[in-house]
């Protein structure tokens, strides 16, 4: 058995509970000293943070080799057609090398929190939404992958890690789950408690 706990990390807040430089972290919302985030955000992400208490669990969620879905909302600066879309999908060239397949699709503009700050809105520039899942978190990957394709990320929320989501999480709110481990050998696990 572990515990996971699933955190909506409010943007520019660090994915971890200590920084020297007097940002926001996630000790400003929650007290888990035992506890290790498995995959993180960036500061300027928002979204679906899973933390746990086992160090193998941790592994399975964050490690690429195990290929946990990750699934966010991305707005981006213009409106891509098919072509881009597919782009996205089939693998991107970065500078760290092709990206593993995604799976990408336009979206109606979601209901969300407000950020603070809000996006900054350009009358004469255009944006849109898509639905985008990846398996692997490369820095930044998400960004990069759109910008290379010629719209660029204004906002990135992840709502949903393998079978967990932000479901009715606001930005700074958190649920602990208990979750029974697999042996070793099948690599997987499921919640005992849903939320």
């Amino acid at each position: 058995m572990a515990k996971i706990i699933l955190f909506n990390k409010p943007f520019n807040v660090l994915s971890q509970f200590t920084d020297n430089d007097g940002r926001p972290t996630l000790a400003n919302y929650i007290t888990a000293p035992s506890y290790r985030v498995a995959g993180r955000l960036d500061f300027d992400s928002e979204g679906l943070l899973v933390l746990t208490d086992d160090g193998r669990l941790q592994q399975e969620i964050a490690n690429p080799v195990h290929k946990q879905w990750k699934k966010y909302l991305v707005q981006v600066e213009g409106n891509p057609g098919e072509e881009a879309i597919e782009k996205l999908k089939k693998g991107i060239i970065l500078n760290d090398g092709i990206t593993l397949t995604a799976k990408a699709r336009r979206v109606a503009p979601p209901v969300l929190w407000e950020r603070t700050p809000p996006i900054r809105v350009r009358k004469t520039v255009t944006d849109s939404w898509l639905e985008f899942s990846i398996r692997e978190g490369r820095n930044r990957q998400i960004r990069r992958m759109t910008a290379s394709v010629g719209f660029p990320t204004l906002r990135l929320v992840r709502i949903a890690v393998g079978e967990w989501s932000i479901e009715g999480l606001l930005p700074g709110q958190s649920r602990t789950l208990t979750v029974r481990l697999s042996t070793p050998r099948t690599r997987s696990y499921r919640s005992l408690k849903k939320p």
